[in-house]
This record gives structure tokens, sequence and C-alpha cells, in this order.
């Protein structure tokens, strides 16, 4: 079960931390696992944050990421759609439409963040996702924040050992436009809304 005011206290301060690098200009980066559901709002996000001056990062496209699951080894490519990174199975949709695979790897992250560093551009002041988006980027020092499911326990445990900043408590598997209030909210309160 998800305690309301818990959700409220943390969107505030995931706004909180928006709010903080578009003011400051500051690169950030997004990325999901949940593309399927979460796109709209991570997309609503980095065109804000782009129109407040925030450089919206989008290193790596195409690259490939072979993720290990239980059926397997399964190889993705890298792709952005509205500035926020996803990947898909090859041969999916042609790059840059929506939607992409579902992951909760930290291995996109880690290849996103690795090729930001080899070309010697900027690196992200603020990670912005969703599972092994932010879990991946908060072990590896970069600050991150996101939703989470009450049944995905690894952000939660991320943000309890202070790796991941805030994570917001969210039902991640409904329909995209039950989110729309949820992205009003946080545009709103972090004074970034359009």
């Amino acid at each position: 079960m998800i305690a309301p005011e818990r959700t409220l206290a943390a969107l505030d301060a995931f706004a909180e931390r928006l709010a903080d690098v578009a003011r400051r200009g500051a690169p950030v980066l997004l990325g999901t696992g949940h593309p399927h559901r979460l796109l709209g709002f991570y997309a609503a996000l980095a065109d804000a944050l782009s129109a407040a001056g925030c450089a919206v990062l989008t290193p790596a496209q195409g690259r490939c990421v072979d993720i290990t699951t239980r059926f397997g080894l399964r190889t993705h490519n890298l792709d952005y759609v509205r500035g926020v990174a996803l990947v898909r199975t090859p041969g999916a949709k042609r790059p840059g439409c929506a939607p992409g695979a579902h992951t909760h790897s930290p291995l996109p992250v880690r290849t996103v963040l690795a090729a930001a560093a080899e070309s010697g551009g900027p690196l992200p002041e603020l990670v912005i996702g969703d599972h092994g988006w932010v879990c991946g980027a908060g072990q590896l020092g970069f600050e991150a924040v996101g939703p989470a499911d009450a049944d995905d326990p690894a952000p939660f445990v991320g943000e309890a050992e202070g790796s991941v900043s805030v994570v917001v408590p969210l039902d991640d598997g409904v329909r995209s436009d039950y989110y729309l209030p949820l992205t009003r909210y946080v545009l709103n309160r972090a004074c970034l809304s359009q």
C-alpha cells in the first residue's frame, strides 16, 4: 500500500531537486525502464528542463547493451525519445518513436554515463529515472531521483542507504495518462510550468 502523504512529500522533494538544477541550468539525464507507462512523464520534465536552460544529455545513441535476464542474454539498443533514454530490442520500431523495452537493469545508465565520460562531454548533475536508471547512477555517485513502485524495493533501499536522493512511491503500472496530474504537480512546484 502506498501512503498518499509519503507520495506528496516525495513529490515535493523531487520538485525541489528539479527546481535547483533548473535555476543553475545544470545538465540532466533522463531514462526509463518503463517506457510504456512513464515516457510521457519524463518527456514533459525533459521539455521543461530544456526550456529552463538545462542541457538534456543524450549520449550513446544506438549503442548496444547486453542484458542478462532469467530468459538468457538479451541485446538492446539505446535510444532517446524526446530527450528520455530507453532501450529497444533490435529490429523494433524505427528509432525515435515510442515505446521501448521494459527493464530494471542498471546497464543502460552505466553505458550512457561511460559514453558521456569517454567523449569528454558534460556529465549530468542530476539523473532522473526509475529502477536501474536511478540505482545505477546513484551507485556511481551521481545524484539520482525518480519514482518507484512499492513492489520494487531497490530504489527505496538506495534512498535509505543514501545513494538515491529522492524516491517517489507510486504505482508504475497504470495508464500513462494517469501520470498527468503528477506531472503538473511537479512542474508547478518546481516553477517549471510552461
